[in-house]
């Protein structure tokens, strides 16, 4: 099977050897996202801030796949302070509809750039 990459100037440009995303038939598996503003390449200030600049940016990538958030099935959110969890968990119940992705949450030691927030998510295309 086939690997197509998606490249999107609507979000950051990868800081590493990967790609924004690869699709591989229906599934599209987008890289982890940082909240960081694709225009500035600065990192947002505050957790907050740096969630929404996050869905943006997924939002960009899933665009680019022929997607949306909505054919989202599944997410990794690393946070940098599990205390950031309900401000962040507030964001993603407003920026996803039901039925929600599946969720796997992680506190983790640091994150590039010193982002507070991270996701990274799979979505699969809709039949055409």
């Amino acid at each position: 099977m086939s690997k197509d990459i998606i490249q999107t100037p609507n979000a950051p440009a990868a800081i590493g050897p990967y790609s924004q995303a690869v699709r591989v038939g229906a599934t599209v598996y987008l890289s982890g996202q940082i909240g960081l503003d694709p225009a500035t390449g600065n990192l947002r200030d505050g957790v907050e801030a740096q969630a929404r600049q996050v869905i943006a940016n997924l939002t960009a990538v899933a665009q680019a796949a022929g997607g949306s958030l909505d054919d989202i099935v599944k997410i990794t959110l690393l946070l940098a302070d599990m205390a950031d969890f309900t401000a962040v968990n507030d964001i993603l119940a407003k920026s996803f509809a039901p039925p929600y992705p599946a969720r796997a949450t992680y506190q983790v030691a640091a994150l590039p750039k010193g982002g507070q927030v991270e996701i990274e998510a799979v979505l699969v295309l809709p039949s055409a």
